[in-house]
């Protein structure tokens, strides 16, 4: 039997005058584009609710920013997490989301992300480390990760790795404009990652959060122009390009009991960077850092 489903369409709202917005819905709509449903557009109330919880999540990622060094265990990173979260009143989305152990992933060299803090595991001078959390708080969502050169110094390549990945971040968050697709996104990170032969993971995007933790749309930081949904005014979503040093190509480690951890096939080390955005009449805000 061929499965239900409901079709991403516009809803009008009877008896009111369409804007500005519903005509440039519809006419992309009437072209056989992706369109985000009327649920997906937040209201004021809720795009406060996610920046406040984009400010106590920047606050979470200072912490961590002060105190991280060599010869830190990654529990002591979930441990200054938790320690920000229940001076604000706030809640970590990962801990216990689908029997994931901790509230932070920490992603050493080669872990492209989802790495698990541990009392046994130790940063060392010259990892180049991805810290990614997610805030809840009055149950709005907001979601960022940053980069950690570990003794503020490594070798040529990772330095490049972590530089360039924020870049994808940067080209990415240029080309989001009202109105585009996430097509554009992906394509813009995917043509600047590939002049260092880079590797772009296909297999994990960034997504749609706010009202939940992962909402539509997938955003993915590769593929064609025009292709994807169709990105409004009011819509809240992540950009994370995760940027390998070679292939794109990744595994979920075996070795993980909790079957989270993803490794860069090669085991070449990978770098991301993550902001939640607000797309507006004039492009993306900012949410968090």
């Amino acid at each position: 039997m061929i499965q239900k489903k409901n079709r991403n369409t516009w809803s009008i709202i009877p008896g009111q005058e369409l804007t500005a917005m519903d005509k440039e819905i519809l006419y992309w709509q009437n072209r056989g584009k992706k369109v985000p449903t009327r649920d997906l557009i937040k209201t004021p109330e809720q795009i406060e609710g996610i920046r406040q919880a984009g400010a106590i999540n920047t606050a979470v990622l200072d912490a961590v920013a002060a105190a991280i060094r060599p010869g830190m265990s990654t529990q002591e990173i979930d441990d200054i997490c938790m320690a920000v979260c229940k001076e604000k009143n706030a809640t970590p989305a990962c801990l216990n989301y689908e029997g994931f152990p901790k509230s932070v992933c920490v992603s050493i060299n080669e872990c492209v992300c989802h790495g698990i803090p541990k009392p046994t595991q130790f940063l060392e001078e010259g990892d180049i480390v991805n810290v990614d959390f997610t805030t809840i708080y009055n149950g709005y969502y907001a979601d960022a990760s940053r980069m950690f050169i570990i003794g503020g110094k490594t070798t040529p390549e990772k330095e490049q790795l972590v530089r360039v990945a924020k870049e994808c971040l940067e080209i990415g968050m240029e080309a989001a404009k009202p109105y585009c697709f996430v097509g554009d996104i992906g394509n813009a990170i995917q043509k600047h990652a590939h002049k260092y032969n880079y590797g772009v993971v296909k297999d994990l995007c960034g997504h749609g959060v706010g009202i939940k933790f992962h909402e539509e749309p997938e955003i993915a930081h590769y593929g064609k122009k025009g292709s994807g949904m169709l990105l409004v005014p009011g819509m809240t979503f992540t950009i994370e390009p995760m940027i390998n040093m070679g292939t794109w190509r990744v595994f979920v480690d075996a070795d993980d009991p909790y079957g989270w951890e993803v490794i860069t096939e090669d085991e070449m080390p990978s770098a991301q960077w993550e902001h939640t955005l607000l797309m507006t009449d004039h492009g993306v805000e900012v949410l968090t850092y």
